[in-house]
């Protein structure tokens, strides 16, 4: 085994759980990632950090025919040893991304994978892949997502709002020079009147939290043009974070779009390398998210465009020469519309690829054909050619085996569905020309396997530098009692769960306090099959609790029905389903239901919030971290696709709120321990929630604590905060659920 890969500790540490989980960043420092492979089959690119605890990652690549690595781009040594500088904006990226780690955290590259574009401290960085030669190009600066020209000779990349583009090739001293370092489209003058509030070239808050679209800009396959997002941010309702820890520092603005709310317009435009501008026409005020941008060879530029109460969405052809559009499909649903990775896009012979909800199954469509039928739960498009479409998909409704946790590869055409990936367990694919890349995670092994394939066969793989982690989990996987989504012969009456048990537990060693641990929201799906997203679980199990992991309906994996269960219902039918996996898992597993706890994070916060104050007949404390709490502080994509339009359904986000409900004041419903923990950093769900439930609990004259975390966003990526909110929790936890209740 690789050195890299054994945990480090000093020999008077002893490396801890908590601690280690918190400094490998939950064993993900370390582990490739971020994988492109070269049409011509000779490298695949990727990032990874030197050891489990370095944050850094740096560029690498691998050469296919020697199985060596080299390393292409090094943050130490183009930084020069000095310390890593962030922006505002980068730093509000990351966040949407979820991106806690270092040095190299993303890149771009041409269409032949031989250049890379990226950024160290708002500096642009381009390496070259063959000679492994990487240098600074001097630009305006600080860069933002920069991405080269398909022939490799630009790289275009946003600066203050604008969009730039420089030669690889020229000087770039950031003068206007043509052909140097120039703007394309720059916001308005300050004598314009949203200039300050205009960008171009960025994802909107709302596209890069919500939709999936991280970037605003996409070049043409033939490098002589763009096609750029402009936002204008003007509408939106204008937020303040502040930092109470430090009195004097200014509030941040941040621009909210909560339910209920105006949106930013977004418009998008045709740039020539000459600065010349064709706006894109569509119905912007009936189909005002873009949701989806696609520019390949294969076809003229596709868009998805989305209602704003998400029931219906175009797909567009663009006129590249005049910037109309014409429809090619239109999808309408009673509830709403789904996004999907990878799609839309154009196989070779230019017949379009979409992902559809058809009856009880999401299904692959090409052209008016689907691919794939009922047995398979298609979750995103990886890769179209002449002869298939690569996918990953998981169990369909009518699959023979439930899977219960597993997402697979396949490859589907006309013949059917071929599985790619052998192993149960979850798998994720890259492919270009002869070459796949498949990253692979199993339940009884720790990490992940990234293998590298030539025409289907094994040819190299690449070594993960990850920590084992210092416990094992040991996750059960099953169907639990439940509702089902209402389908006959749909596995009824079942909802995927996980149950850990202590390491070391024997049976007659008497029943167990019960801890359930979900996310059980939409997106959020906790029941894989693969280690280390239990491990957590397995730790609070070996604390002495039987911990239950259950993704009810709402969550993602099934069935579209399983998943449009919770249509104006989160309070329900979430809560509903964590009650019924408890109570049908306690016939066969040693569970004290006199004791039963919950935790949870985000949606998982507000379902425990939830838990023990509309059934503290069942759950006896909670541990609620960032909690939604008022539907009405959250953003517009996300809630008003579930609960629909505040205005139109006042009713609805009051029974679903945690503020409004009258269980506040009933005295039937006994108060339970519960700590709401809370970033005063978080600008996704911020900390007017927990503040506004606090409130309304100490109003209705409930115990309960809070834990304010100052400088902490969303996200917990500091080790120490990390490492204690475990230890807080299991404490908290131990104390209120050491007695019958």
């Amino acid at each position: 085994m690789n050195d890299h890969a054994q945990p480090h500790a000093s020999p008077h540490e002893h490396l801890t759980f908590p601690r280690q989980y918190a400094r490998t960043q939950r064993f993900t420092l370390g582990a490739p990632r971020t994988f492109s492979a070269s049409p011509d089959g000779e490298r695949i690119v990727f990032l990874r950090s030197v050891s489990g605890t370095d944050r850094a990652n740096l560029l690498w690549v691998l050469d296919v025919e020697s199985g060596t690595e080299r390393i292409a781009a090094d943050p130490r040594v183009l930084l020069a040893g000095t310390a890593e500088e962030l922006t505002a904006e980068e730093r509000a990226r990351r966040e949407r991304s979820r991106e806690g780690s270092a040095g190299v955290v993303g890149y771009a590259t041409d269409e032949a994978v031989e250049l890379a574009a990226f950024t160290l401290s708002g500096r642009l960085f381009a390496a070259e892949l063959r000679t492994g030669a990487t240098r600074e190009l001097s630009v305006v600066g600080p860069v933002i997502d920069p991405r080269p020209s398909p022939d490799g000779r630009r790289i275009a990349y946003v600066a203050k709002g604008a969009l730039r583009v420089v030669d690889v090739d020229g000087s770039g001293d950031g003068s206007n020079a043509d052909g140097v370092d120039h703007p394309l489209a720059e916001p308005a003058g300050e004598n314009e009147t949203s200039g300050e509030n205009e960008t171009w070239g960025l994802a909107e808050f709302i596209a890069a939290e919500e939709m999936g679209r991280s970037r605003g800009f996409w070049w043409s396959p033939d490098s002589d043009r763009l096609l750029v997002a402009r936002v204008d941010d003007t509408p939106v309702h204008r937020w303040w974070i502040s930092d109470p820890a430090n009195p004097a520092q200014a509030p941040a603005e941040v621009t909210y779009p909560a339910a209920g709310t105006p949106n930013a317009d977004v418009s998008l435009f045709l740039v020539g390398l000459d600065g010349s501008r064709t706006e894109v026409a569509w119905d912007r005020e009936r189909y005002p998210y873009l949701a989806r941008v696609h520019w390949s060879a294969a076809g003229p530029p596709l868009l998805l465009v989305q209602a704003r109460d998400q029931r219906s969405q175009l797909y567009l052809a663009v006129n590249t020469e005049t910037g109309e559009t014409a429809p090619l499909h239109a999808d309408e649903d009673p509830l709403w519309l789904e996004l999907f990775a990878g799609v839309p896009t154009w196989t070779p012979d230019r017949r379009l690829v979409r992902i559809e909800d058809k009856g009880w199954a999401r299904v692959v469509v090409v052209g008016d054909r689907p691919l794939t039928g009922p047995q398979l739960h298609v979750r995103a498009v990886l890769d179209v050619t002449d002869e298939d479409v690569l996918v990953t998909a998981s169990a369909g409704p009518e699959a023979e085996e439930p899977g219960t946790g597993e997402v697979h590869v396949y490859r589907v055409g006309t013949q059917g569905a071929f599985r790619v990936s052998e192993e149960p367990g979850v798998h994720s694919a890259v492919r270009s020309g002869p070459l796949t890349v498949l990253a692979s995670a199993v339940l009884d092994r720790p990490g992940s396997v990234v293998r590298v394939l030539r025409e289907g066969k094994p040819v190299a793989e690449i070594a993960s530098y990850a920590q084992v982690p210092v416990i094992m989990a040991r996750p059960r996987l099953m169907e639990a009692g439940g509702r089902g989504d209402g389908r006959e012969g749909e596995r009824r009456g079942t909802v995927p769960a996980a149950v850990l048990l202590p390491a070391g537990y024997r049976e007659g060693d008497g029943p167990l306090p019960v801890l359930m641990d979900p996310y059980g929201g939409p997106h959020g799906q906790r029941v894989v099959a693969a280690h280390n997203p239990h491990l957590t679980s397995q730790w609070f199990a070996d604390q002495g609790f039987a911990v239950i992991v259950a993704d009810g309906r709402g969550t993602p994996g099934r069935s579209p029905a399983w998943e449009k269960a919770i249509v104006g219902d989160f309070a329900g039918a979430t809560l509903d389903d964590q009650v019924d996996a408890l109570y049908a898992l306690a016939g066969s597993y040693p569970l004290d239901l006199t004791r039963v706890g919950i935790r949870g994070w985000s949606y998982g916060g507000y379902l425990a919030a939830l838990a023990v104050l509309r059934r503290p007949d069942v759950f006896h404390a909670a541990v609620a971290g960032a909690p939604v709490t008022d539907w009405r502080l959250y953003d517009t994509h996300y809630t008003e696709r579930y609960l629909g339009d505040p205005s139109q359904s006042p009713e609805v986000y009051a029974a679903n709120s945690l503020v409004e409900g009258g269980e506040l004041s009933g005295a039937a419903n006994p108060a339970r321990p519960l700590m709401i923990i809370h970033g005063l950093a978080d600008d996704n769900v911020v900390a007017a929630h927990t503040l506004r439930l606090s409130s309304a609990l100490l109003a209705a004259g409930r115990p309960h604590e809070v834990l304010p975390l100052c400088g902490v966003t969303h996200m917990t990526p500091q080790e120490q905060v990390a490492e204690n909110l475990l230890l807080l929790q299991v404490a908290f936890l131990k104390k209120y659920l050491g007695r019958a209740g």
